[in-house]
């Protein structure tokens, strides 16, 4: 059965992106069919998995506004295992576009719907947002993994993603659930991100994965060169916390047979 999850936080620079591409990645690697749709109008996901925007002439916004079908604009990557729905910077307008069409807030749902079939995994990479674009990305989604950067004011503005969360449950998708929180841009050299993983565990407690984003220079590096960070450097901090975080996803999803103690990769 296909699990849909959208990747959100209406905060900038937060990792979203970055786990987003590194997630579907991983996923890809541990052997699972994956999606990963861009549904950012900056398309960092497209170019941070090695496509050249300028090449890009169909992408989400034409699925969206123009009901061309996905099947026909999904991308190969080098992984096998892992496809690209494309974003472009035209996806800016559809907010606008979509306001006037019926079920407005479910066209990404009736979209993934078409694929949905071909893959284990479905990853939405979200705008830094909540209009209409990530609204949609909630209610096509069966769970939300939400970055929280190990910075002050890291929990600035969670109020506002939950509770827009809580009125999608209400209204529009009543499965939606928090798949987990995660915490990214971690230096354990500072006593700043150990007080905000403190803090972060303290106010959600077992809904924090236990997986850590580590700061690290090469995951920094990796989009620059149009690479998932296993791609760039599979023995860096950042490709053993991403398969760590895809181990801990298919356990919590009774996807593995991995034990506890032999979950995590040191």
């Amino acid at each position: 059965m296909t699990k849909v999850i959208a990747i959100a936080n209406q905060k900038g620079g937060v990792g979203k992106t970055t786990t987003a591409i590194n997630l579907a990645s991983s996923l890809a690697i541990l052997e699972k069919k994956v999606l990963l749709i861009d549904a950012d109008p900056q398309a960092n996901a497209t170019s941070g998995s090695g496509f050249d925007l300028k090449n890009i002439k169909t992408s989400i916004y034409e699925c969206l506004i123009d009901d061309v079908n996905p099947k026909n604009i999904i991308l190969k990557t080098n992984n096998e295992n892992l496809d690209l729905l494309p974003s472009h910077i035209d996806l800016v307008g559809a907010e606008i576009e979509m306001l006037d069409r019926p079920n407005r807030e479910g066209l990404m749902k009736m979209l993934i719907e078409k694929v949905k079939n071909d893959y284990d995994f479905i990853l939405i990479d979200s705008s830094p947002s909540l209009g209409l674009l990530t609204v949609n990305a909630l209610t096509a989604a069966d769970s939300v993994i939400i970055p929280v950067q190990s910075e002050y004011y890291a929990l600035e503005g969670l109020g506002k993603l939950l509770n827009t969360i809580k009125i999608i449950q209400t209204r529009l998708n009543p499965n939606l659930q928090i798949e987990g929180f995660l915490i990214t841009m971690y230096d354990a050299r500072t006593n700043l991100s150990n007080q905000v993983v403190d803090e972060v565990k303290k106010h959600f407690e077992s809904m924090v994965f236990d997986t850590i984003i580590q700061r690290n220079i090469k995951l920094a590096e990796a989009p620059s060169h149009g690479l998932s960070i296993i791609e760039h450097d599979a023995t860096s901090k950042g490709a053993v916390n991403y398969l760590n975080l895809a181990r801990e996803i298919l356990q919590k999803n009774g996807l593995t047979d991995i034990s506890n103690e032999n979950r995590i990769i040191e």
